[in-house]
């Protein structure tokens, strides 16, 4: 069988450009296509300007095209493209992309750690599963991931399947509920050390080379605080709502201000669905009428209403919520006890928020890079 052209490019169709998702043909990678007999020369321009990602390209390209043509010689003219300046646009921009197949993303965010923010998402997912959703959960905290701990598949390893001739990642699934986190990746005996690029580039990994199917929700597991990976998120993806949990006392109060306030930055301009209270009051278990509020009483409603944003609900202080997302059976699959009750009842408030604002906001937009110092909503 004769090389032709349209060989190669059938064959190109299969490899996809390094960290993009898509295949080099659809995203416009291959410049030029010549062959000369049994040579092969193929100018290949791609965004990713690293060593690795150069050499990964060129050997995909090279064992795909000998696997079908043995008799193959080919050459591959590998270059990187620069940032196209488009008319009355800056060069920095950085545009978002919906992920088919995936009809709300909403962002769990707290401006202070420990505040139980990955307890509440993991007890969120497993409720909207339980009410029928098919549910999706990225953990995003890059420097502290804990969801594939708290859904009992630490051990679990993420596979690459083949979809429409392109790789991608199979989340784990456990209670129904699709998972990726980075701990799948790393050694938990090691801290990771990563600088933001490298971050926010493992995120873009796990986001757009998954085959996340079709979710009603994908559940975004922010890190504490307002930095690096919050920009990148809202960046790479059209951000439904935002969810920030607090618990009452002042100090974690004023750090979810920040956090709600990120948010709602003009640049930004994510909608905030409301705030979640977490350890609100502690209840012992002998005692199961009494409330003691060891960190305050209503310091997350009070900011609510101050903020003019919905108030989801409080949690209450409980061990069995610890215990259970230690042995990795989130407590909101207990039936009938208050504490599934609790989480049921934010995330129903969630999602009468989350209706309201897909009927009275039109669709959030990715946001884009304009200048160093600061954003603004992709157009």
């Amino acid at each position: 069988m004769s090389i032709t052209k349209s060989s190669i490019q059938s064959i190109l169709e299969t490899i996809t450009a390094p960290g993009e998702g898509k295949s080099l043909v659809e995203n416009k990678n291959v410049i030029n296509i010549n062959v000369f007999g049994e040579e092969v020369v193929i100018d290949v321009q791609i965004s990713n300007p690293t060593l690795q990602a150069k050499k990964k390209t060129e050997t995909e390209i090279e064992k795909a095209i000998v696997a079908q043509f043995s008799s193959a010689k080919v050459k591959v003219n590998l270059s990187v493209a620069t940032k196209k300046v488009e008319p009355k646009e800056n060069p920095n921009q950085i545009k978002g992309d919906k992920i088919p197949g995936i009809q709300n993303i909403i962002a769990v965010a707290s401006g202070k750690g420990g505040v139980g923010k990955s307890t509440v998402t993991a007890n969120m997912a497993v409720s909207l599963q339980k009410m029928g959703f098919k549910v999706g959960v990225l953990d995003a905290d890059v420097y502290g991931p804990s969801m594939h701990i708290m859904f009992d598949v630490a051990k679990a390893k993420p596979i690459s399947i083949n979809v429409e001739g392109r790789s991608k990642m199979k989340p784990i699934e456990n209670y129904g509920v699709k998972l990726l986190s980075l701990g799948f990746f790393t050694n938990p005996n090691e801290a990771v050390i990563w600088r933001g690029p490298m971050a926010s580039k493992a995120l873009n990994q796990m986001i757009f080379d998954a085959d996340w199917g079709t979710l009603d929700f994908l559940l975004i597991d922010l890190p504490p605080g307002t930095g690096d990976i919050h920009l990148s998120i809202v960046q790479a993806l059209p951000i439904t709502g935002a969810v920030v949990v607090s618990t009452p006392q002042n100090i974690a109060l004023a750090d979810a201000k920040k956090g709600v306030a990120m948010f709602q930055q003009k640049n930004i301009d994510v909608p905030v669905l409301g705030i979640i209270e977490n350890m609100s009051y502690f209840t012992p278990a002998e005692l199961p009428e009494n409330k003691y509020y060891i960190f305050g009483q209503d310091g997350a409603k009070h900011l609510a209403e101050d903020l003019e944003t919905a108030f989801l609900g409080e949690v209450p202080l409980v061990q069995s919520i610890r215990e259970a997302g230690d042995f990795g059976h989130p407590v909101a699959l207990q039936e009938g006890t208050p504490q599934e009750s609790a989480f049921k009842e934010i995330t129903k408030n969630m999602a009468g928020e989350l209706v309201k604002r897909n009927t009275d906001l039109p669709p959030t937009e990715a946001v884009k890079i304009t200048t160093m110092s600061g954003c603004s909503t992709k157009k």
